[in-house]
């Protein structure tokens, strides 16, 4: 068994490898966790990005030119959204509701509530009834666990998928411009307003759920996704980071030394004061045994590493660096062995 933190694209890039007789790991003997500080509330339904781009990848519907939402799905209704918005003389864009709006109604989508008028996140026909069917199971009185589980059978996923929290995370990036939702400063405003810190909301209050709780237990592997906003609001839930330091942990590098694969990470990690290469994601990883790097990455960690060619352009490549991460992990059992069990 085997555990994979997800947020973002990079790990369910990395997922592409495990279908095929050349993968290390069974599908089957996965469990991934994801991440839940980016999700949203929008016109009344709980919108997990990073949740569903697993639970579309597993279902072979993802849209993979975007790594987001359904292939080749409509958007009849988002359309009209705006259409009426404009018709009106609404204002597009990030419309959030009032403040005591957005501690109110249910619990799980507190710090992240938009109206759903000309909505700034496009939202799919077939990707809509996903969310309004995650969100009447909560209303039902189902925890986002169990919702997931029901999602993840309805879409015949082989791994085993798991929120990190059951409890309210909302991923708050404080910016030049005030503070702004994760989605509002990554959809809307494309990472364009400088960081000056990342708030994960609600983090000091959640709790792991016990599944995830049991899922860190087996070695467990931090794929090449945001340290900020993808794996930070997960290690910022009380009791994460000490069980990953008693568990056997590989990551692998979303940088080449400093230059990053996709998305705002660099902007991200400066923002939060840690350096925007390798070496800051080493340091915001302690726990981590062992690396996984490129082979064009010469960074010289204090840890062991393991390096390939990092790129993921396609499952081919998703399996050979599952493989290098499945020589980490022997790597890094035989480190803790070696010095009696224990973190790092």
């Amino acid at each position: 068994m085997v555990t994979f933190l997800a947020g973002g694209t990079g790990t369910p890039k990395l997922l592409d490898g495990l279908d095929g007789p050349e993968s290390p790991f069974s599908p089957d003997a996965v469990t991934v966790v994801g991440n839940t500080g980016d999700d949203v509330e929008l016109a009344g339904h709980l919108v997990c990005p990073d949740l569903d781009t697993v639970l579309f990848h597993g279902g072979d519907v993802l849209d993979r030119e975007r790594w987001w939402g359904i292939d080749g799905d409509t958007t009849a209704t988002h359309d009209e959204l705006h259409r009426l918005a404009a018709a009106a003389g609404i204002r597009a864009g990030p419309r959030y509701l009032p403040d005591d709006a957005q501690v109110d109604g249910r619990e799980i989508a507190r710090w992240r509530r938009f109206s759903g008028v000309a909505e700034f996140m496009e939202i799919g026909d077939r990707d809509r009834a996903v969310h309004l069917t995650r969100t009447g199971l909560l209303d039902e009185g189902r925890t986002l666990t169990e919702v997931t589980r029901l999602l993840a059978e309805a879409f015949g996923l082989a791994v085993d998928l798991l929120p990190v929290t059951d409890d309210p995370v909302a991923t708050i990036v404080h910016t030049d411009e005030g503070a702004l939702h994760f989605q509002e400063y990554w959809v809307h405003r494309r990472a364009e307003p400088p960081v000056a810190d990342v708030e994960f909301r609600g983090a000091d209050d959640a709790t792991p759920t016990l599944a995830v709780t049991d899922a860190l237990t087996d070695p467990v592997v931090v794929g090449p996704s945001n340290p900020v906003t993808s794996i930070g609001p997960m290690l910022a839930v009380p009791g994460i980071e000490a069980a990953l330091a008693e568990t056997t942990v590989v990551a692998v590098s979303p940088f080449v030394e400093s230059e990053v694969f996709s998305g705002p990470a660099a902007k991200l990690m400066r923002g939060v004061g840690l350096d925007p290469s390798t070496a800051g994601v080493a340091e915001a990883y302690p726990f981590a045994d062992v690396f996984v790097l490129d082979d064009a990455d010469g960074t010289d960690l204090e840890r062991p590493v393991v390096r390939t060619d990092t790129r993921l352009d396609d499952p081919a490549d998703a399996r050979r660096v599952l493989r290098a991460v499945d020589e980490a992990l022997d790597a890094a059992a035989a480190r803790r062995e070696g010095r009696g069990g224990g973190a790092a």
